[in-house]
């Protein structure tokens, strides 16, 4: 996290004149080791799940009005979030699909927009621990996107879906043509993200008591 944030921050100050093609977050897997024939990209996914397009006009219609309400992504104003138009994909997708899958390598996270998702964690023992449910608004998968780790957990559509999709090669295209959105971007990701694990981790062990 730590070489992202510094990585956006010396792209920040170059400016807008003084871009240079970022392949921090397309390149981050192979860095760690990971075969690329081990990577999910969102395109197989949609693929798998029979994902649709949906327009670019609806789906950011609705991240906006979803953002406008959260305590953390309101901080992108209507402007910022309007260019963010040209990096996400808009689809829906139909009911009982796993969007991500526990354990994989996935270079997308995506912001529901629509609908129920079930967050569910599998268990060394069979059990499958239900974490939460999230609706509209909710990001999964960033985790994966900012530190290229494995997903944490398996996200099942519990009803069709609306979901807005961002994956590394857009982040970077991101960093190098508006790196200050990308900047403020990933920090907001970022706190959301810390939230969300304090959250995760104080109910596990609630479980374990």
């Amino acid at each position: 996290m730590k070489g992202v944030l510094d990585l956006l921050r010396r792209s920040t100050a170059r400016g807008a004149d003084d871009r240079t093609d970022s392949v921090l977050f397309t390149s981050a897997f192979a860095d760690q080791g990971v075969d690329p024939s081990m990577l999910v990209p969102w395109e197989a996914r949609a693929n798998e799940v029979g994902a649709r397009r949906v327009p670019a006009a609806r789906g950011l219609k609705l991240l906006q009005a979803l953002w406008a309400k959260d305590r953390y992504m309101s901080r992108l104003d209507a402007g910022a979030v309007q260019r963010l138009e040209k990096y996400f994909d808009f689809a829906v997708v139909p009911a009982d699909r796993d969007v991500i899958r526990q354990d994989e390598y996935g270079n997308f996270m995506i912001v529901l927009l629509t609908g129920t998702i079930a967050v569910d964690r599998l268990q060394p023992w069979g059990e499958r621990l239900r974490l939460t449910e999230a609706r509209p608004g909710d990001i999964l998968g960033e985790m994966s996107l900012l530190d290229s780790g494995q997903r944490f957990s398996v996200c099942t559509t519990l009803a069709e879906c609306e979901v807005a999709v961002l994956g590394t090669q857009a982040m970077d295209e991101m960093m190098g043509g508006d790196p200050q959105l990308a900047a403020g971007l990933v920090a907001l990701l970022a706190r959301k993200l810390s939230m969300r694990l304090r959250v995760v981790g104080a109910r596990l062990s609630d479980r374990q008591n």
